[in-house]
């Protein structure tokens, strides 16, 4: 009897494990999946991408967590394709390869002073509080007045968690030392800028109803004229967005001891200091088609001009930049304008030709764009073509992938390390009367995969 199929899915985030479980579904056990992963926890985004205190979001990860029960799949952390692994190594072991790593970098704004401290990535920002251990601190001690540039759903989970109260997120997974440090910020203004309009803005209508709840009555809207907008034109979710915003606006009050001021059609053109960020100059952006990123990319929005404004200057201590995600190249994998170029999830050379074994999943595969659900139906593609594809390939000696890895002293982590570190996580929850207190820092992550 022929030995198993053997898939590597490298990447153990949504898009990983919706493949996973999408390839599991349309197979009989002539297949096994062994999932990798750099980090010895698995769920990427699901774990730290997505804002602490959203646990229905994150309630998503026991779902995706039944993968792991089949007894054909098993999951290889501490692999680093590029770091201690190669892909002709990678590809010698397995008939098949999905890459799944999503987009780990972030786009910049290419202005003056983008440089200085104080203006950070608000996916550095996002990692810390989400205790990833890679995070760098982001001290808030001295910051009164934040910019947080872009209006999407990142952007509004990054405005919401400076304004909130700490003592809201102690019951949260969020690492004891994230919870200390925003406890010593005194945030009185948080500044969101989006260079077009509410209508096109791409924060979906929860997560923006409840940045302005947690905004209260501090609420302030420029740069745009709410009743000039023609709201029977939107979609329901513009359109909702739209009132939303002007139901909050309307109850401002001026005593409000934390503000959130929603700016639109307005651009960051500079930013301002000395040997620290100091303030944020932005410029009317009112041209057409301005900011288009701004907007979800299936959106038809009609396009509006915006009122007379000018140029405006925001007093900032923190600046944290949210206009965009980047994919990052793999050593010996295609890539192009961050993304690895397939077709239907089918790697492709850079010249357009075929590459037979390897397959694109997830943001690496269409770009940093949709939800954590919108990896199910692309998994599905790429899981399709992954099997179809195997119907018809030849087989060909495998090597033992993980006992290349052993002959040079690479032990990967496994399912129940991370039941260690899951575990760890729950008792220091339960110490401090919360469900779950992440263990963040690399040298305890080790400390818990063991070593036998």
């Amino acid at each position: 009897m022929d030995e198993p199929r053997r898939v590597a899915i490298v990447g153990a985030g949504p898009a990983g494990l919706f493949t996973a479980a999408a390839l599991l579904t349309g197979t009989d056990d002539d297949l096994c999946v062994d999932i990798f992963d750099r980090l010895p926890t698995p769920f990427g985004l699901l774990r730290y991408g997505v804002a602490p205190d959203h646990a229905g979001i994150k309630a998503v990860a026991t779902t995706l967590a039944r993968v792991f029960d089949a007894p054909r799949v098993r999951f290889l952390g501490l692999v680093d394709l590029g770091g201690n692994v190669t892909v002709p190594e990678l590809r010698g072991g397995y008939d098949a390869v999905v890459y799944a790593i999503g987009a780990e970098d972030d786009r910049h704004l290419g202005i003056p002073g983008e440089d200085l401290p104080g203006s950070r990535s608000a996916r550095q920002f996002v990692a810390w509080y989400s205790g990833h251990p890679d995070a760098t601190p982001q001290p808030l001690a001295d910051v009164r007045r934040a910019v947080v540039v872009g209006v999407g759903n990142v952007a509004v989970d990054v405005a919401r968690i400076l304004l909130k109260d700490p003592a809201e997120l102690s019951a949260t997974d969020m690492p004891d030392a994230v919870l200390a440090e925003l406890r010593t910020a005194r945030i009185e203004d948080v500044w969101l800028v989006g260079r077009r309009g509410p209508e096109h803005a791409s924060f979906t209508t929860p997560e923006l109803r409840e940045l302005l709840h947690t905004a209260g009555d501090g609420v302030s809207v420029t740069g745009c004229d709410l009743g000039a907008i023609d709201t029977d034109a939107l979609d329901r979710r513009a359109r909702a967005n739209v009132a939303a915003i002007a139901d909050a606006a309307d109850i401002r009050s001026l005593t409000a001891s934390r503000r959130l001021h929603l700016v639109f059609w307005h651009r960051p053109v500079e930013i301002l200091g000395d040997r620290h960020v100091e303030a944020v100059r932005l410029e009317p952006a009112d041209g057409p088609g301005a900011g288009a990123a701004d907007g979800p990319p299936d959106a038809v929005i009609p396009e509006t001009r915006p009122p007379a404004s000018g140029e405006l200057t925001v007093p900032a201590d923190l600046v944290l930049r949210s206009i965009g995600y980047r994919g990052v190249p793999l050593p010996g994998v295609p890539f192009d304008d961050g993304r690895i170029p397939n077709l239907e999830g089918r790697v492709l050379e850079l010249d357009g030709s075929a590459r037979p074994g390897e397959y694109a999943v997830g943001w690496i595969k269409r770009g940093p764009v949709g939800l954590i659900g919108s990896n199910r139906k692309d998994a599905a593609e790429t899981a399709g073509h992954v099997l179809e594809d195997l119907a018809t390939l030849p087989r060909r000696p495998l090597s033992d992938f993980v006992a290349t890895l052993a002959g040079r002293g690479v032990r990967p982590s496994t399912l129940e390390d991370w039941r260690r570190i899951d575990a760890a996580e729950i008792a220091r929850g339960s110490i401090r009367g919360r469900e779950r207190t992440k263990v963040e820092a690399w040298h305890d992550l080790l400390a818990l995969v063991s070593r036998a």
